[in-house]
């Protein structure tokens, strides 16, 4: 117990542990909305919930982002893994310890590694979520994408906003 509390000291191994937590439950909540989707609907339905706006779908993409490299599984691992580690291992660098970006850089992770899971255990990526703007359909997409994108914007915006920390000189 006193090495987790040592480590729990800072305010930002705190926030590290928070965030930590945080990816994990969205990675959880990924997998078994996936799961769910898989069980219970036909891979191509499409479930009305808001008519002519949102569905609940069940559609898999061997690719990334609007199937970008399908077939291409393996080098699509590489890439996410080489993504996250360097994630984890310049977390401190990249996030220049503020909170928020230490949540953006944990959230992008949660969601590789929610595709990667995918990836590995099915072959490919399962998307259910389907939105509609007239005649427009949106790529299905899943929570890990979600964390990915929601990621990525707040670490941007903080970028944007948040000033650039002085570097301690040696």
């Amino acid at each position: 117990m006193n090495i987790l509390s040592g480590f729990l000291q800072s305010k930002y191994r705190r926030t590290t542990a928070l965030a930590s937590a945080v990816a994990v439950v969205f990675y959880i909540l990924d997998q078994l909305t996936k799961e769910m989707i898989v069980r219970t609907i036909s891979p191509g339905t499409m479930i009305q919930v808001i008519p002519d706006f949102f569905y609940i779908s069940h559609v898999t993409n061997p690719g990334a982002a609007w199937g970008i490299l399908a077939g291409r599984g393996w080098l699509l691992l590489a890439i996410s893994f080489t993504a996250f580690a360097g994630i984890l291992f310049f977390l401190r660098h990249l996030s220049e310890e503020y909170p928020e970006r230490v949540f953006a850089l944990l959230a992008v992770c949660s969601g590789i590694a929610g595709n990667c899971t995918d990836r590995i255990f099915r072959g490919e990526v399962v998307d259910f979520l389907s939105f509609f703007l007239g005649r427009f359909q949106w790529p299905a997409f899943n929570v890990a994408d979600i964390c990915i994108t929601c990621g990525v914007t707040l670490f941007v915006l903080s970028s944007l906003i948040r000033p650039e920390r002085k570097k301690e000189k040696k």
